[in-house]
C-alpha cells in the first residue's frame, strides 16, 4: 500500500513531534498530567524492557499481541526506529512482529484459539508505528492485515477467536480489539470501508447491560438506570475492563454523545477511586484492565481526566519494583493477572508505561481531539 500525500503529511507531522521529545518537552497539559517521578518511572520502565529484551527483539514469548505490547511502550515513549535512546530496540520488535506474519496477513504464531486476538492488538501496534515511522514493509503488511479483519466480521459486526467469518462473535474484548485496530489505521492515513466500522459500533452498543430493567426496554427507559459494557451480549461477566473496553471503541469512533459512555464511565471512575486508595504499593488493576482504563480516561478527557489520571498515575509509580543492581527487576511491574512469569511481567511493564507515557501524546491515536468527520462517517443511522 503506497503512501499517498496525506501520509507524507502524518510523516512530517510526527517528525516534528519527534523533534519536541529529543528538546525534552512533554505535550502536557500541565503539571498535573506529568511529574518528575513519573517521567522517572517511565523512564525505569522502558530500561527494563531494553535490559531484558532478546536479541530476536521479543521477551522470551511468540505471543505477538505481548510481544506488540512492549513495541506499544516503546512508541509511546518517543522510541522509534531510527529515532530515540531505544530505537534500535523497537525496531527489533517491530522486525519481530513483521517477519512472524503469516502470508494472509494473520499476526498470530501462538495458539490458534489467540489469533483474531493478537491479530487485532498487533495490527493496532503496527498501524500506530506506521504513522510515526517509514519502515516501507508496515504498509503492505496492514494492508493484508485489515482486509483479514474485514472479511472475518461475523453476521452480527463481532468477531471470533479463529480467524473465519462466523454467524455471531464471541465477546465484546474481542470486537474491541479489532475495532481499535481499524481505528488505528485510520489514524495513520489508511482506508477502512466504514460499513465494517459501523456493523463494529453496532456491536459493541449490543454489549451494554442496564441494572434493574431489560435489555429489550426502549432507550428512554434504560437511561434512567446505572449499566456498562459486558462481556457477552446476554449481560454476564461484566467488569472494569469492559466497562472502559466499550467507552473506548465509542469515543475512538467518534460516537462522544452516546448516554451509555457516562455510565460506563461511572464504573470505572468508581473503581479507580476504591483501588488507588486500597493499596497504593500494588498495582490497581491488572494489565489488560489497566490497559482500558488509561485509554478510557483520556479518550473521554475533561472532568474526568483531570479527576482520575494522577491517582492512577501515582499509585502506578508507587508500586514499580526498584532493585538498583538487578537489571532483571529494576523498573519493571510484576504480573498481576493470569498472565504469569517474563511474558507477565512484559505485558504488566509495557501497560504502565503506556498509561504513564500517555500525556507525551507521542501516539497518532492520542494527537487528535474529537473529529468532526469521524463522527460524520461513522454516524449511526
Amino acid at each position: 500500500m503506497p503512501r499517498t500525500l496525506g501520509d507524507r503529511v502524518a510523516w512530517s507531522a510526527a517528525v516534528l513531534l519527534l523533534a519536541a521529545c529529543a528538546a525534552g518537552r512533554a505535550r502536557a497539559e500541565g503539571d498535573w498530567e506529568v511529574t518528575a517521578e513519573s517521567e522517572a518511572a517511565l523512564e525505569r520502565g522502558i530500561e527494563w524492557l531494553a535490559q531484558n529484551q532478546e536479541a530476536r527483539g521479543n521477551w522470551g514469548s511468540n505471543d505477538l499481541g505481548l510481544v506488540s505490547m512492549g513495541a506499544l511502550a516503546y512508541l509511546s515513549a518517543g522510541h522509534v526506529p531510527g529515532y530515540g535512546r531505544y530505537g534500535k530496540k523497537n525496531e527489533q520488535t517491530l522486525h519481530y512482529i513483521i517477519s512472524n506474519a503469516k502470508p494472509s496477513g494473520l499476526l498470530n504464531i501462538a495458539e490458534e484459539r489467540r489469533g483474531m486476538y493478537n491479530h487485532g492488538l498487533s495490527t493496532f501496534v503496527l498501524a500506530q508505528a506506521y504513522g510515526m515511522s517509514d519502515d516501507r514493509r508496515l504498509g503492505p503488511l496492514l494492508d493484508r492485515a485489515l482486509t483479514l479483519i474485514c472479511q472475518t466480521q461475523c453476521g452480527d459486526g463481532g468477531w471470533a477467536y479463529v480467524a473465519e467469518p462466523q454467524e455471531r462473535g464471541h465477546d465484546l474484548s474481542l470486537a474491541v480489539m479489532q475495532a481499535k485496530a481499524l481505528r488505528s489505521a485510520v489514524d495513520s492515513g489508511l482506508e477502512v470501508p466504514p460499513e465494517v466500522i459501523q456493523l463494529a459500533i453496532r456491536s459493541v452498543r449490543e454489549h451494554y447491560t442496564p441494572e434493574g430493567c431489560s435489555r429489550e426496554a426502549p432507550e428512554e427507559e434504560q437511561k434512567k438506570y446505572p449499566g456498562q459494557f459486558t462481556y457477552t451480549k446476554g449481560g454476564g461477566n461484566d467488569s472494569v475492563a469492559m466497562a472502559a473496553a466499550g467507552v473506548v471503541c465509542l469515543q475512538e469512533f467518534a460516537q462522544y454523545d452516546d448516554w451509555r459512555i457516562e455510565k460506563s464511565m461511572k464504573v470505572v471512575c468508581d473503581a479507580i477511586r476504591e483501588k488507588c486508595k486500597k493499596d497504593p504499593y500494588n498495582a490497581p488493576f491488572d494489565a489488560y484492565t489497566l490497559y482500558y482504563v488509561g485509554q478510557a480516561l483520556y479518550q473521554v478527557g475533561g472532568k474526568n481526566w483531570q479527576t482520575y489520571y494522577p491517582p492512577l498515575r501515582d499509585s502506578l509509580i508507587a508500586c514499580q519494583i526498584r532493585s538498583q543492581g538487578n537489571p532483571a527487576e529494576h523498573g519493571k511491574w510484576r504480573a498481576n493477572g493470569r498472565v504469569g512469569g517474563k511474558p507477565g511481567d512484559l505485558y504488566m511493564t509495557s501497560a504502565a508505561c503506556f498509561i504513564l507515557a500517555m500525556p507525551n501524546r507521542y501516539l497518532p491515536i492520542l494527537q487528535e481531539g474529537k473529529i468532526g468527520s469521524l463522527e460524520e462517517r461513522f454516524r449511526q443511522e
